[in-house]
């Protein structure tokens, strides 16, 4: 008995990862094949399986070039503008933008980068992106998200003390990585500074100086 359930318990392991992507790959290529599907069937009168994945594949593809050109790209960021100025569409749009624009390198916002907090209690340590610095009447304060594993689309906006955020020697994708793989991606070795950010921003001024 003992042998049986190690080997199933090792099958687990490898068969439910592969069962889970090809459960998601399908979801999404069924809801793909929904937007272009019945019209060209209509068009076609045959079903063509796989229409909306390459549809969606050469619409990224279109969109990509046009950026590649002067004009196509002050286009789009017309377009971009006007979609974050419509009431609803913009409360949608604009935070959809920045959460994908944070993956960038050239992002000016979004992730600005990796950080700790120490919570829920002391001596536990929260991975958090720093997106944003504001002024209270308690003096400086760091916008952080805590993003939720393994979904870092949901999570939590805390506002901290700028001495109680603390750098981490991680990029946005490694953090990111760890995330969404619930830890198990996870950086043999992690340099936590324990100098606050305001700290290093001091210290960073006066070298300058």
């Amino acid at each position: 008995m003992n042998h049986i359930r190690n080997v199933m318990v090792q099958g687990l392991i490898v068969v439910i990862p592969l069962a889970v992507t090809f459960w998601v790959l399908r979801l999404v290529f069924n809801v793909l094949d929904g937007f272009l599907g019945p019209p060209i069937k209509e068009l076609t009168e045959r079903d063509v399986p796989g229409v909306g994945l390459m549809g969606m594949l050469l619409l990224f593809y279109f969109v990509g070039l046009v950026l590649q050109l002067g004009i196509g790209r002050k286009a789009v960021e017309m377009v971009q503008g006007w979609m974050t100025k419509i009431p609803i569409v913009g409360a949608v749009y604009r935070p959809a933008k920045q959460l994908i624009d944070s993956f960038t390198d050239t992002a000016e916002s979004g992730f600005k980068k990796v950080v700790i907090i120490e919570y829920p209690k002391a001596g536990t340590w929260m991975i958090a992106f720093m997106t944003a610095t504001t002024m209270t009447n308690r003096g400086e304060m760091g916008v952080v998200y805590v993003p939720t594993a393994p979904t870092p689309n949901s999570g939590w906006v805390g506002v901290v003390p700028m001495e109680d955020v603390y750098s981490v020697d991680m990029s946005v994708q490694q953090a990111m990585s760890m995330v969404l793989s619930g830890g198990i991606d996870t950086p043999k070795n992690i340099d936590m500074n324990m100098d606050s950010s305001e700290s290093q921003a001091k210290a960073s001024g006066d070298r300058n100086l």
